[in-house]
């Protein structure tokens, strides 16, 4: 019979057990602080040299992920020796060779991607430039608790309280990026930071490794009871593991582009889901969990019913309210999970067998939801499917029968039948359940809560209600109007028709990217041109930017256009005149050629060939002083391309000019004040800007509220704008910062809209 404590403990001293754990506690600490603050500034270093394309961010995600999982293996690998010198010797030497590649930066011959195999290409490029520090960081977390194990400490038996400790600096570097080092910092000033940073942690690996070595050898199966060290996990609870670990994480990127399409799309949003995620691993680990798992366990139904509720409802009214619902359920849903993981946590024996097995269902649930789903589906198919397998992640109970609910199965189909069987035809129950599609999505979800917690019914009967609850939504439309959804890498867009069929509305989430009248007044179609809407009407900021520049040249003009959107701006062009679009995703350029949805492209310029792929890197190819206007639509949505508003950018939009030609930018944005970001980054171009913002009143008949600035070397370019009285010469602002490829604060500019309101 063991002592329950580790023998070795006995030949510590108090004060030797609190440097350890100062120590250990310390470099897991530093270790995911590196960790998780690389992943934002390495990719932000790509960004300008690849394009601002979210492929970049989504490839990024696959590749840390996938590395996670390799850092995880190697630990689990490398623990296996009983010489304690091996993989300390090992690992100090793979840190300090990776050490040897700092500080980051992009590797040598990959600055240009090629026409085919992006992703691909950019894992690669990843890989040689950052594979070797991110592996050797990837590994610390469970390698390190593997050693604390042997150090003989008294809380050896059951580390994993180190991995809320992991989760915590985890936790801090997502938070302090965006509001600390991103506005203060400069690439480099962080990359030089991260880089002593890393240095750091490798003499607090060393002593890890020194008290290590130094501590009295024993018998690691000595660390607990020998009956549950003796029997390794079955594989039926390691793919339980993987199961429990991969609905949370690819929840998370669900509930992420939910809320940051059809919620709201607002910047750095996705902060908010990832960090409530961190912070479920901080608290499911603690030795005594401030949420207990049971309370998690009877919450869990309620927070899928819950959400199951706001995806039926399909108003935009309370948008702070649907957005706490989606995130406080989330977290609910994901400590349900992970509590389960740590509930069925193993010996520390197994420890590091456990954390691969947790690392594997992450990367697989990532996976799923952010590069399967987005080529799989064409709307946010993943969320509704994840929160279905979220109840199978529940417990088997031990079901309460009485015997009425031995009909269950009956009364479910049944149930079903009557629900489903309507969507089939257009007749008064289907309008009937159409307008109350919200109140019978909840009676269903309550269902499903009503029998995970007062009968306790198998998963799979909660399982089969909440399936049902979630086809009602997609099977009955709730949008005003008819609805088509369009779903790319981009993101998903959505075409809706008004009730009354006169206008087309091209959105993305709550965002309106276009629009087109279709009928008149008085019901006949509208032939002919079509005339532009929303942000591109005649009398407008953009429209009044363009008649200015082709009345001071004289004659046709040669234009380009970052953005194509619904196409609205191909019908601004005039007879002889040169346009050339550039558009990254070539769904919207099927949308906008496609006459049941829009008729701009058709009508206007059926022959349109856009040049593919992200502007930052396709117009960088155009010839010099080729335009005589340049206009750049990439900010009409919440959610900007950073890269596309840098003084690096503003340079190559200014050799891309005609000796007289202008650059005008639309910026009209909810969240962000983005005209003095313009006016600055001109003006460090030795260029002048004048900005225009319209009356805010004129929402009406999709004419929308327009915010531009134009920017041009001389007053002369810019014709009768220089002395228009609703155009304003703007001075970069004295104190504000100008956004290049090395420094940008989003943060700053939701402040200065907070702040400056409409203004």
């Amino acid at each position: 019979m063991t002592d329950p404590m580790p023998p070795a403990a006995a030949h510590n001293s108090e004060a030797r057990n609190r440097v350890i754990l100062i120590v250990y506690t310390g470099a897991i600490f530093t270790s995911a602080l590196l960790l998780f603050s690389v992943q934002p500034l390495f990719t932000k270093m790509v960004l300008p040299r690849l394009g601002g394309s979210p492929a970049v961010w989504s490839v990024a995600m696959v590749f840390f992920q996938s590395l996670l999982l390799g850092g995880y293996a190697y630990a689990h690998y490398i623990s296996q020796f009983r010489n304690r010198i091996v993989p300390v010797a090992i690992h100090l030497a793979l840190l300090i060779a990776a050490m040897l590649t700092l500080p980051l930066s992009i590797a040598g011959g990959w600055g240009t991607p090629p026409s085919s195999g992006y992703a691909f290409w950019l894992l690669g490029l990843f890989a040689v430039s950052i594979g070797l520090p991110f592996f050797a960081l990837a590994a610390n977390n469970p390698l390190l608790q593997a050693w604390f194990v042997r150090t003989g400490h008294p809380n050896g038996p059951d580390p994993y309280f180190l991995y809320a400790s992991s989760n915590i600096g985890s936790f801090l570097a997502l938070l302090s990026y965006p509001v600390l080092l991103e506005p203060t910092l400069t690439l480099r000033s962080q990359n030089i930071v991260w880089t002593g940073g890393y240095g750091l942690l490798i003499l607090l690996i060393a002593g890890c490794g020194y008290l290590l070595l130094r501590s009295p050898k024993m018998d690691i199966s000595a660390s607990s009871d020998q009956s549950a060290a003796a029997v390794a996990p079955s594989w039926t609870l390691r793919a339980r593991w993987v199961f429990l670990a991969a609905v949370p994480s690819g929840l998370l990127i669900a509930v992420t582009a939910h809320v940051s399409t059809d919620v709201a799309a607002a910047p750095l949003l996705w902060v908010l889901p990832l960090s409530l995620y961190l912070l479920t691993w901080v608290l499911v680990f603690q030795s005594r969990p401030l949420l207990p798992h049971k309370w998690m366990l009877a919450a869990q139904p309620v927070a899928i019913g819950v959400i199951a509720v706001l995806l039926a409802y399909a108003g935009t009214a309370n948008l702070l309210l649907m957005l706490c619902g989606h995130l406080v359920s989330f977290f609910v849903i994901a400590m349900a999970c992970h509590g389960e993981l740590a509930r069925t946590r193993p010996d520390a024996r197994h420890l590091t067998g456990f954390y691969v097995a947790l690392s594997f269902g992450g990367m697989v649930g990532g996976l799923f939801a952010g590069l399967v789903a987005p080529y799989s589906f064409s709307w946010i198919a993943e969320y509704p499917i994840l929160l279905a397998l979220a109840v199978l992640c529940r417990p088997n109970m031990i079901e309460r029968v009485p015997a009425w609910t031995r009909w269950y199965w009956a009364f479910l189909a049944a149930l079903a039948v009557a629900l489903i069987a309507p969507s089939f035809s257009a007749n008064n129950v289907f309008e009937w359940i159409s307008i109350n599609r919200m109140l019978i999505v909840g009676d269903v979800a309550a269902v499903a809560a009503f029998a995970a917690l007062a009968l306790r019914a198998s998963r799979w009967k909660v399982f089969a209600t909440v399936v049902l609850a979630l086809t009602l939504i997609r099977l009955y439309p709730s949008d005003d109007g008819k609805v088509e959804t369009v779903r790319s890498f981009f993101g998903v867009h959505k075409i809706q028709v008004t009730s009354n069929g006169q206008y087309h509305v091209l959105l993305h989430g709550t965002t309106i990217h276009g629009a087109e009248k279709m009928l008149n007044d008085d019901g006949t179609p509208i032939s002919g041109r079509p005339e532009p809407i929303t942000y591109y009407y005649k009398d407008g900021g953009i429209g009044q930017g363009i008649a200015a520049i082709r009345a001071r040249k004289g004659e046709p003009l040669r234009v380009a256009v970052i953005g194509l959107g619904s196409g609205s701006l191909t019908c601004a062009a005039q007879p002889g005149e040169t346009w050339r679009f550039f558009e990254i995703d070539q769904s919207m350029v099927d949308t906008a050629r496609d006459p049941k949805y829009f008729t701009y492209v058709s009508k206007c310029a059926p022959d349109l060939q856009p040049v593919m792929g992200d502007a930052r890197l396709t117009f960088a190819n155009e010839p010099d002083g080729a335009y005589d206007l340049i206009v750049v639509d990439a900010y009409s949505s919440d959610a900007i391309p950073i890269h596309l508003a840098t003084r690096e950018a503003m340079a190559i939009y200014k050799s891309k000019l005609a000796p007289q030609g202008a650059v005008l930018m639309h910026v009209s944005n909810r969240h962000l004040e983005l005209a003095s970001v313009v006016v600055g980054i001109a003006g460090t171009n030795g260029m002048k800007s004048w900005t225009y913002s319209d009356d805010p009143e004129r929402d009406a008949d999709y004419i929308f509220a327009t915010s531009v600035v134009i920017s041009a070397r001389q007053p002369d370019d810019v014709g009768s704008i220089a002395s228009s009285q609703d155009w304003t010469l703007t001075e970069p602002r004295p104190h504000q910062r100008v956004w290049t490829d090395d420094y940008s604060n989003v943060l700053g500019a939701v402040w200065r809209r907070l702040r400056e309101g409409d203004e």
